[in-house]
C-alpha cells in the first residue's frame, strides 16, 4: 500500500497498474497478485488507506451538525493531500477497517441525532458523494471558453463579462445576479454545500418520513 500511494502521489489514477506497483517493490505483477487479486481490489485498499488519515473524535449528537461539518473539512484536505484519490473513489461502496470505521461513526452520530434510519443509511454516502465530487472537479482545473490555457481568475473573468453582457430582457435574473453567481471562491462554495446538506438533514430529524408514492 505504501508504494501504490507513492504511485499514486507521484503519477496520478493513471498511473497507478499492478505492473508500476510491482516495479516499485522490485518484484514481477505475478507475484504482486498472488498478494492482489485485481486493479479494483489494489484501488480499494488504497482508498480504505487513505480513509485511515481522517481523525474521528467522539460522536456527540447534541453537537452533529459541526462535527460534520468539520468532518467534511477534514476529508476535502486528506483528498487535495494524495493525487486523484477523489476521482477513485466515486462509484465505489465503502469496504475495508478504515472506511466501515468511518460509517460506523457517522450512523452513530446521525441515528443519536434522532435522524431515522433510512435518512442516516443514505445520508453517508450522499456526504462523501458531495464531498469526492467537489474536490474531483476542483483537480480539473478550469477549462477556458476559448480553449487557450489561461489562469483561472482570467477564465472566471471571461464568464463573468460573458454572463455580464446577455440582454438583461431576456435573461434579467442573470444580469441581475452576475457577481453572486461568479463571485464565491472554491472555500465559500463547499462551505455553503456543507449548509445545504446538513440543513436538508435537519428537515427529517425525529421524523418517520416515507418517500412520496
Amino acid at each position: 500500500m505504501d508504494a501504490a500511494l507513492r504511485i499514486l502521489d507521484r503519477e496520478g489514477a493513471d498511473g497507478l497498474t499492478m505492473r508500476r506497483v510491482a516495479e516499485e517493490l522490485g518484484t514481477g505483477a505475478a507475484s504482486l497478485y498472488w498478494h492482489v487479486g485485481s486493479k479494483d481490489g489494489l484501488i480499494d485498499l488504497v482508498v480504505d488507506r487513505i480513509a485511515g488519515e481522517l481523525e474521528l473524535p467522539p460522536p456527540d449528537p447534541s453537537q452533529w451538525q459541526a462535527q460534520l461539518m468539520e468532518i467534511g473539512r477534514r476529508m476535502r484536505e486528506i483528498l487535495h493531500r494524495h493525487r486523484d484519490v477523489a476521482r477513485l473513489t466515486l462509484g465505489r461502496i465503502p469496504i475495508g477497517p478504515n472506511l466501515v470505521r468511518i460509517m460506523e461513526w457517522m450512523l452513530a452520530l446521525l441515528r443519536g441525532a434522532g435522524l431515522p434510519d433510512r435518512i442516516a443509511a443514505f445520508a453517508g454516502d450522499l456526504f462523501s458523494l458531495y464531498v469526492g465530487a467537489f474536490v474531483y472537479e476542483e483537480s480539473l482545473g478550469l477549462g477556458s471558453p476559448s480553449g487557450e490555457d489561461r489562469p483561472p481568475q482570467e477564465v472566471v473573468a471571461m464568464i463573468r463579462d460573458y454572463l455580464a453582457s446577455l440582454p438583461p430582457e431576456r435573461f434579467p435574473n442573470i444580469t441581475a445576479m452576475v457577481d453572486e453567481l461568479m463571485g464565491p471562491d472554491p472555500d465559500e462554495r463547499f462551505e455553503l454545500g456543507l449548509e445545504v446538506l446538513l440543513r436538508g438533514l435537519a428537515a427529517f430529524r425525529n421524523e418517520d418520513h416515507r418517500p412520496p408514492r
